[in-house]
């Protein structure tokens, strides 16, 4: 290596250390090392999106990779949704290469989207981020979720009905939200709030993104982040919520047990004929463990991206329950033959 790479590199590496020597951003550091050091991987990918969040994100990674000798893969994404979109990105990676990231930005393919804009928006995003870790051999992505938006993901899966699992999933710090994808999602920020991501980003980069849409009250996380900040001026105590919060993810651990339990002791799987017999005790444990236990079958031996709707599985299990000896349901690529009390799951192609 030529004599000015290294010393570019070298001081690159400084500013790194130099910044972990303010106590505040050391002791953010120590929480976000802790959180990811528990996977003892040696890969890691990082979503930027040039907001606040993700530019400490990017920080905070880069330090690990110095630190810890550890190899990370940065991207972002131009989702194209806004006419600045490219500009933006373009922005990021080039004042994240000034501190020696190499942030690669992936391009999404503009379609006409009228409805679920975010949603379908994420979607695409980590499409394009999951096939990328996959050619590169990686298997945990880590995103700029923090404390705050722990919140306004409970009261958006709150208003729209969700059940334990809905309410409590966002609080685990590791999901893996593809079906059968040896890629997960890590948040390691989940136990820091906004405030410290922005102590970090306006100590260190001194640079991120303001996107509009983050004001646009026709988007409900953007209506629930306003209702959200008005109720802390009536009195909402984020402590007693998080520990509500914290409550319901423990009640779910429990009836996961149960779900496993359940699957383990009155289902057969056959591997060879991709089939599954169900046993007539499985339908005989209480109504949220056979639900999820039937959805973790059907998930095993279909083969469609996504996970099956909760309310496609209680219309289904109500019909297997029925008086008839005898009838057969399709459903997430797999047939649902029942047969007397039990029943058979197998493939529909």
């Amino acid at each position: 290596m030529k004599r000015k790479n290294l010393s570019a590199k070298k001081i690159i590496r400084n500013f790194y250390l130099d910044k972990l020597k303010n106590p505040k951003i050391r002791k953010i550091y120590f929480k976000f090392k802790e959180n990811i050091q528990k996977y003892k991987s040696d890969k890691f990918c990082v979503a930027i999106s040039g907001g606040p969040d993700s530019i400490a994100l990017a920080f905070l990674s880069k330090c690990f990779s110095i630190t810890e000798n550890t190899q990370i893969y940065f991207c972002t994404v131009d989702h194209k949704l806004r006419p600045e979109s490219s500009l933006e990105a373009k922005k990021t990676r080039n004042t994240l290469k000034k501190f020696g990231i190499d942030c690669e930005i992936l391009d999404l393919i503009k379609n006409n989207i009228n409805s679920n804009i975010q949603s379908k928006a994420r979607e695409g995003r980590y499409d394009l981020i999951f096939n990328k870790c996959n050619k590169k051999k990686i298997n945990i992505i880590l995103t700029a979720h923090h404390e705050n938006d722990l919140y306004e993901n409970f009261f958006i899966r709150l208003f729209r009905g969700s059940g334990l699992k809905g309410l409590s999933s966002f609080s685990k710090i590791k999901n893996n939200i593809k079906k059968n994808s040896n890629v997960h999602i890590v948040r390691p920020l989940l136990s820091l709030t906004k405030n410290d991501l922005f102590y970090v980003t306006n100590n260190t980069f001194k640079f991120y993104i303001n996107d509009p849409s983050n004001e646009n009250e026709i988007f409900l996380r953007i209506r629930l982040r306003n209702l959200i900040d008005q109720s802390v001026k009536e009195g909402l105590n984020f402590k007693k919520l998080k520990r509500t919060i914290d409550n319901l993810h423990s009640t779910n651990e429990s009836i996961e047990f149960y779900v496993r339990q359940n699957i383990i002791q009155n289902s057969k799987y056959f591997l060879k004929k991709k089939t599954i017999i169900i046993k007539e005790e499985f339908f005989k444990q209480p109504n949220e463990i056979v639900l999820r236990s039937l959805n973790e079958l059907i998930t095993t031996i279909g083969n469609r991206p996504n996970f099956t709707r909760g309310s496609k599985l209680t219309t289904l299990l109500t019909r297997l329950k029925s008086k008839k000896n005898k009838s057969k349901f399709t459903l997430s690529g797999c047939i649902i033959e029942k047969i007397n009390n039990s029943a058979i799951i197998y493939p529909e192609n």
